[in-house]
Formats: structure tokens, sequence, C-alpha cells
């Protein structure tokens, strides 16, 4: 988890409250695929929270926070990694049963990506498989 600030070899980094996977190492160059997960919720969870919150809050309301939101990381993709020349690639998009997007880049350049106050957590994203449980003898 990543409270305040990032510990890398003797720096530290100010960011937001953000939850970066301790499997990425921020400090490698090698591309990588993560998953992003932004601040705003599904918009079936977000309605949920606001029914029992006592909030109106349509589902129409709540997928076009979702859309605005998908805009504003693009923008923000745009700021920090595109006009740095940094590569990446947004390899899905996610707006279900998460609210955020698949993407590969250097794994250095998830530093610059913490700038977008659209991101709640990064996850490395890797396939898990399950064994199937064992049956009683």
């Amino acid at each position: 988890m990543v409270p305040d600030t990032l510990s890398m070899k003797g720096e530290e980094m100010m960011y937001p409250s953000v939850f970066v996977d301790p499997m990425i190492d921020l400090n490698s160059i090698n591309v990588v695929s993560v998953i992003v997960v932004f601040r705003t919720p599904p918009a079936s969870s977000a309605v949920a929270h606001a029914k029992m919150a006592g909030v109106p809050l349509t589902l129409e309301q709540a997928e076009q926070d979702v859309k605005e939101s998908h805009h504003r990381f693009q923008r923000d993709v745009k700021r920090y990694l595109e006009s740095a020349h940094i590569p990446y690639k947004i390899t899905n998009t996610y707006s279900s049963a998460l609210n955020g997007v698949a993407m590969s880049l250097p794994a250095v350049a998830i530093r610059q990506l913490l700038h977008s106050p659209e991101i709640q957590s990064i996850h490395a994203n890797k396939e898990i498989s399950l064994d199937p449980p064992m049956s009683p003898r």
C-alpha cells in the first residue's frame, strides 16, 4: 500500500493515497501489464452505495460518471505519458465489475501515471488459476 509516499532505494516520492501492487518493481524499465482501477466506482455499485446513504443517484447518472472518469484518465495519460514520449498501450477498458483499464507500459513510468487523480489502485495484471477442490475419498 502507498499511503502518502513511496520509498525507492533511498528516495521518497509523494503521491496521493494510491495502492500500488508491491509485485511491480517501479524502478524497472521493463514493460509491465497492469490493471488501473479508478476512484469512480462502477455504476451499479455507485447506485447501491448512494441508495444506502440516502443520496439520490440514477443509473444513467452513474453510468455518465463512469464514462467521464475514462475521459479524464485519457486526458491524464496524454498529459503524463504522451507528453513525455513514454510508450504505453491500453489493452482493455472496464466499467462493470470494476472501473478502470488494463494497460502496458514501462514499470518506471507508473510513477508518472500516479499523478492522475483518477487512480485508486494499480495491480499487476496476471492470470490466476485455481485448482479444483479435491473430492473426499
